[in-house]
């Protein structure tokens, strides 16, 4: 017995003296209170800001609020396992996402997660959440269009690649289906989009990924899903971590899209966080910096300059108002940070007008010196002509009585407004977009009844691509109209409203 004793204390030593075993740190301090997605933890005084800590579940959280020795943590799970007296340890590490090629086509929670049933995520890297915006230095200017696919919009407010434009609105407007149709747009232009969802219902963010799906590229789009039952640090992080996937192809060189859907409701759950983490509150209860936390999340979207690969990351926001009030706080906020806004009327939504764009309340700041000339070209006098009309509009349901050019204003604005209307999930390709505009701006539709305008817009590209192929091709590849393609277009769509089934 001797004998076996000194030999298991010999392989013992020869075991110790193998190992490589040096003196380490360990940050540990104790959880004080836990409750509604927060706790307050103790003995962590070397915890930094955004700093990653790790509960004995394997839970983590986020320091939010560093107050002496007490430190205010957001929840990013459950913590169903998490209880007062519970051990808890500082990671001296920032949270990370996983950013990749291989996330695209995957829908994922706020820390890279999947959500769709599919394998683990093949990521490339990991990079943090919360990244710095490009230097001016590293900028370029906003040189190129991003289409949206909806004639209201590329028409009279368009987009450029590395712009920020807020679509905003009253609840159940299409916010949401703007995004979607912007998204769906992008199947052939190599963009790749980010949708991320911030406290959306699971059916919704369902349908957004159904619609993709359907009718867009989903193999080239990428879901980060913060819903409603989800924890509210969960919630705060998801656009943070969506901004950081795009940026990924922002960085390679590529065009990319981020939506956000939408910041209002992230900015009531950043409310929620501060209030239960008692930071001091402000203006209608949120915190100081509320306008920081959107503005270093929008200031990421930018156009790079050539020696940085000349990507580009265009923000796509949304955000929701209360009975059309724009001078609230956030809606306030989020218009003075982004370059212009959409603004989603109620009134033009219920009269069927959709998307309900308000033309005189919608701006975009940058996205006209990128604008497609062909487009640029037939909408010059559109957006005064609409204007003029609706003013017009008014006037007549009093009954007064218009002369003859009145008369005609008023009927060539109506059709003005009927090719702006659009069925959801049809966004239009840019020669069909030049074809309606170019029959509005020579008049071809004053003729054609107003009832039968919906069906021309329906079977026009199908003719156009059967008629003028060639003239087509050439608008699609140099987004503009010469004068041969100009002509050939207005004799196409002059056989086609001649049709018999065109102006019956």
């Amino acid at each position: 017995m001797h004998d076996d004793l000194t030999r298991w204390l010999d392989e013992a030593r020869r075991r110790v003296a193998a190992m490589d075993a040096e003196p380490a740190f360990e940050h540990v301090g104790v959880v004080e209170r836990v409750g509604d997605g927060v706790a307050t933890v103790r003995g962590l005084p070397w915890t930094r800001l955004n700093e990653l800590l790790e509960f004995e579940d394997g839970s983590q959280g986020l320091a939010l609020r560093i107050d002496g020795d007490a430190v205010g943590c957001v929840l990013l799970g459950g913590g169903a396992g998490i209880s007062a007296g519970g051990a808890v340890r500082g990671t001296g590490e920032i949270i990370r996402v996983p950013v990749g090629e291989g996330l695209l086509g995957r829908v994922v929670d706020s820390t890279g997660q999947p959500l769709d049933d599919g394998p683990p995520i093949a990521a490339e890297r990991l990079d943090p959440t919360d990244r710095p915006a490009p230097g001016i230095v590293d900028r370029d200017l906003v040189t190129q269009p991003l289409m949206t696919g909806l004639a209201v919009i590329d028409a009279m407010i368009p987009l450029g690649r590395g712009q920020r434009e807020l679509v905003i609105g009253d609840r159940k407007t299409g916010k949401t289906a703007v995004a979607v149709d912007t998204i769906i747009n992008q199947r052939d232009s190599g963009v790749v989009c980010v949708y991320a969802a911030v406290g959306q219902k699971a059916s919704t963010v369902n349908q957004v990924v159904d619609a993709v799906r359907r009718y867009g590229a989903i193999e080239r789009c990428i879901f980060v899903v913060g819903e409603s039952e989800a924890p509210p640090g969960a919630q705060w992080i998801a656009p943070y971590a969506a901004c950081t996937m795009a940026e990924y192809f922002r960085d390679r060189g590529q065009d990319a899209l981020l939506v956000i859907d939408d910041l209002t409701k992230h900015a009531i759950v950043y409310r929620q966080l501060s209030l239960l983490l008692r930071k001091p509150p402000g203006r209608e209860a949120y915190p100081g910096d509320i306008f920081y936390i959107h503005a270093r999340l929008l200031e990421r979207a930018a156009k790079l300059a050539a020696s940085l690969g000349g990507g580009s990351l265009t923000a796509l926001p949304l955000a929701e108002t209360l009975a059309g009030n724009l001078t609230a706080y956030i809606p306030t906020n989020l218009i003075s940070i982004t370059d212009g806004q959409i603004y989603l009327e109620p009134k033009l939504f219920y009269e069927g007008q959709k998307p309900a764009v308000n033309v005189g309340m919608s701006v975009s700041r940058v996205g006209g010196q990128t604008q497609a000339p062909a487009i640029k070209a037939l909408s010059e006098s559109l957006r005064l002509e609409y204007t003029q009309f609706l003013e017009l509009e008014v006037f007549t349901r009093f009954g007064a009585m218009v002369d003859e050019r009145t008369r005609g204003t008023i009927e060539h604005g109506r059709r003005i407004r009927a090719i702006l209307i659009q069925p959801e999930f049809r966004p239009y390709p840019l020669a069909h977009q030049v074809a309606l505009l170019l029959a509005v701006h020579e008049g071809l539709l004053d003729a054609i009844p107003l009832d039968r305008v919906d069906r021309l817009k329906a079977d026009l590209g199908a003719w156009l691509a059967e008629a003028c192929p060639r003239a087509v091709a050439r608008i699609q590849e140099t987004q503009s109209l010469a004068d041969g393609d100009r002509a050939d277009l207005l004799a196409a769509l002059g056989d086609f409203l001649n049709r018999p089934a065109a102006g019956a």
